[in-house]
């Protein structure tokens, strides 16, 4: 889910802002397709237990859309923030101006979704901000180094020269 900037927008209100992709959770629908898989297979066969079976099968896709909204990512005019995506607490959070890298991390899987991991390292010290389950996450690497080098350009023209 993208936003534009608009002119005249707050500046907390935020440029871009996502969950974790569904795909992140794949193993969790896996996991629950084999369950129901199993419990369909026990109905069938007049086996009992398959209620249970398809209530684990429940379970696990209801814990997948749990995990999915537990983090909400946002990228604002300064900054970026990982939230906790049900009481909107800041869980951890880096300023464009403390940026080092952003690095892509995909395994073959994530490749073939479009998804990844953008593990975001700082300056200051050894932190490590990492969006986890980003679409398109080569799109939101090139948008945060943009930024994040828009933010050391204006840093270093508003300090004073010295003498």
């Amino acid at each position: 889910m993208a936003h534009l900037h608009v002119i005249g927008q707050q500046e907390d209100q935020p440029d871009w802002e996502a969950y974790p992709s569904r795909v992140q959770f794949s193993w969790l629908y896996l996991l629950s397709a084999l369950s129901a898989l199993r419990g369909a297979m026990f109905y069938r066969i007049g086996v009992g237990g398959w209620e249970m079976w398809m209530v684990g099968a429940g379970m696990l896709v209801g814990c997948a859309a749990i995990l999915r909204r537990w983090a909400h990512y946002e990228i604002t005019r300064d900054q970026i923030i990982v939230r906790n995506g049900y009481t909107g607490r800041e869980i951890q959070s880096i300023l464009f101006i403390d940026i080092r890298e952003v690095m892509v991390r995909q395994g073959i899987i994530a490749r073939f979704f479009g998804t990844g991991t953008l593990d975001i390292h700082s300056r200051t010290n050894d932190r490590l901000l990492s969006l986890r389950g980003v679409s398109d996450p080569e799109e939101v690497k090139i948008r945060i180094e943009a930024l994040a080098w828009k933010r050391h350009r204006t840093a270093r023209t508003s300090q004073p020269a010295s003498a």
